[in-house]
């Protein structure tokens, strides 16, 4: 394999999947795009704040060949029968020796049920290396100075988080992130 062919080789890509997510709306979330941009742009240009419930980690990301119709087959029943949910950020903390800061939260509770619902539909997805730890990111891309992650892991966001809806996107990297389906979170009481 010659130097171009090695720089054309595209094997330490992750293959095509589809995660599903949880925008983070309102203030909390507006506050938040607003951290992401001061410290990591690219980040704030490319996703809106989130929570991956399906993806990174617990269960890895669907497989990249269902259909809008074959998701929300197996997905819209959980969705109508979960309620929609707050849940507390923490403080923020660094994943070790890098620069990626996160808000950490509870894994357990409604966020850690909604997730073993979805594991648990009958749908085939890729196994995470890692165990369910939910979070939005604050920066991911971003190389930071030490006064940077001094003031990042100061934050502290107090307001909840609410959850209301997920989203199925499509993930092939390099490309954007493709929505295909959204669904409410609808059980009441």
């Amino acid at each position: 394999m010659s130097d171009f062919d090695h720089e054309l080789d595209h094997s330490w890509r992750r293959p095509p999947g589809i995660f599903v997510i949880a925008e983070v709306g309102g203030e909390v979330g507006k506050q938040i795009r607003e951290i992401q941009q001061r410290f990591d742009p690219k980040l704030a240009n490319s996703l809106p704040p989130h929570i991956t419930i399906v993806g990174s980690s617990g269960i890895g990301p669907l497989g990249a060949d269902y259909s809008a119709a074959e998701l929300r087959e197996a997905l819209e029943p959980i969705c109508s029968s979960t309620a929609p949910m707050e849940l507390a950020l923490q403080h923020p903390h660094r994943f070790m020796q890098t620069d990626i800061v996160v808000l950490p939260m509870d894994p357990h509770g409604p966020l850690r049920q909604l997730h073993e619902r979805i594991a648990n539909a009958g749908l085939r997805y890729v196994r995470a290396k890692h165990a369910f730890t939910p979070h939005v990111t604050l920066s991911f891309y971003r190389t930071l100075e030490p006064h940077q992650i001094r003031e990042l892991l100061a934050i502290r966001i107090e307001q909840p988080v609410r959850i209301d809806s997920i989203r199925c996107s499509l993930t092939n990297e390099p490309l954007p992130p493709r929505t295909l389906l959204e669904l409410q979170l609808s059980r009441s009481g």
